[in-house]
């Protein structure tokens, strides 16, 4: 099994507190985000945008593959995942993803590649994610100086 992880600090409360953000790669350390980065459009990183990123990557990787196993070679896909965060009654909820994709892929037919498509967001692992199970372990610290 691979594991991989992600992790954030938050300091403060939820309008005028502070995070940060981080990948076990090191491609994020310290990246700052917080509610105004999230709801209101100020430059910085946000969760929704992180599983986009993470959506569209998984995806463009499947795709490739897919269309490999049928002899095709992508030389290039674009692939966009927009998160969509709704206001509920019991807060915010993700209520969607939406992919767009466009490729180039030399001797590909449109239905060929509308096809492997389909099959890499059914089965891309960030996609199969959106309905896997959570676990969680939880424990709380004694505050720092008490």
């Amino acid at each position: 099994m691979i594991e991989k992880h992600g992790s954030a600090i938050w300091n403060g409360d939820l309008k005028t507190g502070k995070g940060q953000v981080a990948t076990e790669s090191g491609a994020l350390e310290g990246q700052p985000y917080g509610f105004n980065t999230r709801f209101d459009g100020q430059k910085g990183t946000n969760p929704e945008e992180l599983v986009g990123a993470a959506h569209a990557s998984c995806f463009a990787m499947a795709l490739s593959m897919i269309l490999g196993q049928a002899g095709l070679t992508p030389q290039e896909i674009r692939a966009r995942s927009t998160v969509k965060l709704e206001k509920q009654e019991a807060g915010f909820a993700v209520a969607g993803l939406a992919l767009e994709v466009e490729a180039e892929v030399p001797g590909a037919t449109e239905a060929a590649f509308l096809e492997a498509a389909e099959t890499a967001k059914a089965n891309c692992p960030i996609s199969k994610l959106m309905a896997a199970e959570i676990t969680m372990k939880a424990r709380l610290l004694a505050p720092q100086g008490a």
